[in-house]
């Protein structure tokens, strides 16, 4: 079994991003399982809390060690990632020396309504997840324009094409965790 966590950089109750994951494990081939790791609930980072560490923020690690991949999905915030996904890696990476992406494989996706989707956002989070040691996988780039329609009441892509698109992408990623499983076996 393969398990990918998957972070979504909105709070919204309507999320695209979050419709746009939920359609993605719609399309995971058998023994690939999604879970969420969630985000909203974790306090604005200070390094005053660190003495007294929120078990919201070490579950929120565990959730990181405990899967075999992330996928972050992240709408674009005036030319860069949402504050409240900005804050959920500051805590990834406390305490001090101890980074939650560092070796995992992530995959970074986002959709928009506009024909660049989150472009700038994806290359902001990509920068991020360089500097936290992440195996980021570098291609397919998944931006995806959000039409109206791309996203059936039961949750499934109804466009042949991005369904052929994502259904690749996924299989990326998946082969991507397996080659760093394979490599720190």
């Amino acid at each position: 079994m393969t398990t990918i966590g998957y972070i979504v950089g909105s709070l919204s109750s309507t999320s695209i991003n979050r419709a746009l994951v939920e359609a993605i494990a719609k399309l995971a081939p058998e023994g690939v399982e999604f879970r969420e790791i969630e985000i909203k609930n974790l306090p604005f980072y200070s390094e005053d809390l660190e003495a007294d560490f929120p078990q919201v923020a070490t579950d929120f690690k565990q959730a990181i060690a405990d899967v075999d991949g992330v996928l972050i999905a992240t709408p674009e915030y005036s030319r860069s990632i949402p504050g409240v996904l900005k804050n959920a890696f500051d805590w990834s990476t406390r305490p001090y020396g101890n980074m939650s992406f560092s070796g995992r494989p992530v995959a970074v996706i986002g959709a928009s309504g506009g024909p660049i989707s989150t472009a700038a956002a994806q290359q902001h989070l990509r920068a991020i997840m360089g500097h936290f040691n992440a195996i980021v996988m570098g291609q397919p780039e998944g931006m995806i324009q959000m039409t109206p329609g791309l996203i059936n009441e039961h949750g499934e892509i109804t466009n042949d094409g991005t369904k052929e698109f994502l259904t690749a992408y996924l299989g990326a990623f998946i082969s991507l965790i397996e080659r760093v499983q394979k490599a720190n076996a």
